[in-house]
């Protein structure tokens, strides 16, 4: 439904210019679409009205004090189907909403009109002085003096009898005219869509690079014959600046609170742990603590804060896993038993995923006391907000209520509107969608499972098109829990493009400690699991070996970082558009935003995705779409090569598994 705003008229009627499929638009209305600050976002409406009168269209945004910018001018971008659409770029982070606004053009209408009956001789005198009029009335609106000036002069001339009758109708088309009547048009009938939400984050919530790392890992000793010696904060600071180096923007923690020894894991997930296994970090809680304490072998948590500190110094966020469970020796077990599901022979039930059972892990049963447990959450969460966390990466959150995630994301954002939650949620789309609406300001994707063409092509578009109004995807190459085979397989290759893609695919990628070694001996042929899996024994590596030898990909990580701080096209979501390149085993697209000074930022990518063989053929890329010269004068240069190359719409590549995985590139001079 639409209202009226129409100054001649005193009861306003509803759909006087129909407004209709205002876009973005989440359930209705019913949650806010998510935009994040200095993003640009496509606002879109089918507009039209009866009869041929010329029609306008703009965007207004208010933002959450209800203040309404200026408003954006739609064009119309398919005139088959009446759809107008706008680009405008988000302000601050808030709770927002816009309005399509939708007028008749009299003016335009009359420009359009009088073209053609002035030169036929119908109604000549009369329709240019009506002409003289509308000119006038317009002028009347305009505050600019120059502006307004400059309509003043045609609405003269349309009057002025002495001057052939072609002077007089081509005054109506001046430039200057023209130009004013954009900026302040003459509208008639406006018609408002209603206000729809729209919830501007900061810019973390879109964009950032993360880094997951173990700290009991870093500075760990495992000496055969001898105990093993944890890692701490200190050691893990170590590893701070080369991660930064790198280009990463937030290093992500799994859980650091005290681990159970009841049914502690060993390695490799046995079922029967020695005295010296450290366990699994996800089986929370101990003697020591539960959620709010940190392991006693990490340090303390003053340690803690040291680490955060530090990260700080480095430009680096820390991301925390909040997981909601426990370890049979957690704390909640005695203090809070209405908390966990009792079985029928009276013993607490553990994590299934059956066959599989965690003997290790308790989930928690939220039926009982729903509200006790946002509250503690909530504490939680509120706790390492105080040691400096900002970011949570949560555990498995589909096995909770969507509600709880509601309840608990509000409270904290409604304080803390910078904190960003990840969800970690592999499963059925439904549920991914529904976490997303609910409030997680980033989701785990299925990128790890697509590397086929046609699949990755069409989940890529996905991600980028039809749910990037509330799901914003974090496309992460590897997880402790998932080696894909393609990794497992591909070796090296397989490395490099899989970090080429998730770096310039969407602008939120991660990379699992170990990825930059190409580490990828599975448990078991068929399995996604790490054989000596970090997740249940403590794994240092010699990082500085590695890359004396040559045997990291560092440096391509750190390039793609680079590639991505320099390029404002790749901070972008919804711009991603594919290009057609016949070789099966290839992709193309390009990623591309106007930025402020109206200049055109753009990116290009070739990728084989093939990690055994070359790839060869043509490539053809939309050229003038793109805004870029298609006679061949275009100079881009590949920043993975440092090669320049004259490009043409359809172009030959030739792409080698090992030496140059994917042509990424920039128009020459803005490259970085």
């Amino acid at each position: 439904m639409t209202a009226v705003m129409d100054p001649g008229a005193r009861v306003p009627v509803a759909d006087r210019i129909p407004i209709r499929d205002v876009r973005p638009q989440v359930r209705g209305g019913a949650v806010a679409a998510k935009g994040v600050a200095g993003e640009t976002l496509t606002v879109s409406a089918t507009v039209f009205r009866e009869g041929s009168g010329e029609i306008g269209a703009n965007v207004v945004l208010r933002d959450s004090r209800g203040r309404p910018g200026a408003w954006t001018p739609m064009t119309l971008a398919d005139a088959d189907a009446d759809r107008w659409e706008a680009t405008v770029v988000l302000g601050e982070p808030g709770r927002w909403t816009y309005t399509v606004e939708a007028w008749a053009d009299p003016v335009a209408t009359w420009r359009r009109d009088a073209a053609l009956k002035v030169p036929a001789g119908v109604d000549v005198e009369l329709t240019l002085a009506e002409g003289a009029l509308l000119y006038e009335r317009a002028a009347f609106g305009i505050p600019d003096t120059a502006r307004r000036e400059a309509v003043t002069a045609v609405a003269r001339a349309l009057r002025d009898g002495a001057s052939p009758l072609a002077c007089r109708l081509a005054a109506a088309e001046a430039p200057e005219a023209a130009a004013a009547l954009r900026r302040h048009p003459l509208r008639e009938l406006v018609t408002v869509s209603w206000p729809l939400p729209l919830l501007v984050e900061g810019r973390r919530a879109l964009v950032g690079a993360w880094y997951e790392m173990f700290p009991r890992s870093e500075g760990a000793r495992t000496a055969d014959g001898a105990p093993p010696v944890s890692g701490t904060f200190g050691t893990a600071a170590l590893r701070l600046p080369a991660i930064a180096a790198m280009g990463f923007d937030v290093v992500y923690l799994p859980p650091v609170h005290p681990i159970g020894r009841t049914h502690r894991k060993g390695p490799d997930n046995a079922l029967t742990a020695a005295a010296h296994d450290v366990g699994s970090p996800w089986a929370i809680g101990s003697a020591e603590g539960g959620h709010d304490a940190v392991h006693p072998d990490l340090g303390t948590l003053d340690d803690f804060r040291r680490f955060v500190a530090r990260a700080g110094e480095l430009g680096l966020d820390v991301a925390l896993d909040f997981a909601l469970q426990c370890s049979p020796d957690h704390p909640w077990l005695t203090e809070h038993p209405e908390w966990f599901t009792q079985r029928a022979d009276g013993s607490v039930a553990t994590a299934e995923n059956p066959p599989k059972k965690y003997e290790d892990i308790h989930p928690l049963a939220f039926d009982r006391d729903f509200e006790g447990l946002v509250a503690e959450s909530v504490r939680l969460l509120r706790f390492w907000m105080d040691q400096g966390v900002r970011i949570f990466r949560v555990d498995n959150p589909h096995t909770k209520p969507v509600g709880f995630w509601q309840r608990v994301i509000a409270e904290i954002n409604g304080r803390d509107p910078d904190v960003v939650f990840l969800a970690e949620a592999f499963t059925r789309r439904a549920m991914v969608h529904a976490l997303a609406q609910a409030g997680f300001q980033q989701s785990y994707t299925y990128f790890t499972w697509k590397n086929e063409k046609e699949e990755l092509t069409e989940y890529a578009s996905e991600l980028a098109h039809e749910s990037a109004d509330f799901l914003r995807p974090n496309l992460f190459v590897n997880t402790p829990d998932i080696l894909h085979a393609y990794l497992q397989e591909g070796d090296r290759p397989a490395f490099e493009t899989r970090a080429v893609l998730a770096a310039t695919l969407a602008p939120t990628w991660g990379v699992y400690a170990g990825y930059e070694l190409c580490e990828n001996e599975a448990l078991e042929p068929g399995t996604e699991d790490y054989r000596n899996s970090e997740k249940y024994e403590l794994r240092p590596r010699d990082w500085a070996a590695a890359e004396a030898e040559g045997r990291s990909i560092a440096p391509l990580l750190t390039r793609l970082n680079e590639l991505r701080r320099a390029h404002p096209a790749l901070q972008e979501l919804r711009n991603l558009r594919f290009h057609g390149v016949p070789h099966p085993q290839v992709i193309a697209y390009s990623k591309q935003v106007r930025l402020p000074d109206g200049s055109l930022d753009t990116v290009l990518a070739v990728v084989n995705l093939d990690a055994h063989l070359p790839a060869e053929g043509t490539v053809t890329f939309d050229l003038a779409a793109l805004g870029l010269p298609d006679d061949g004068s275009l100079k881009l240069r590949d920043v993975l090569t440092g090669e320049v190359h004259s490009w043409r719409p359809e172009t030959y590549f030739r792409l080698v598994p090992g030496r140059s995985p994917a042509h990424l590139l920039v128009p020459v001079g803005e490259e970085p």
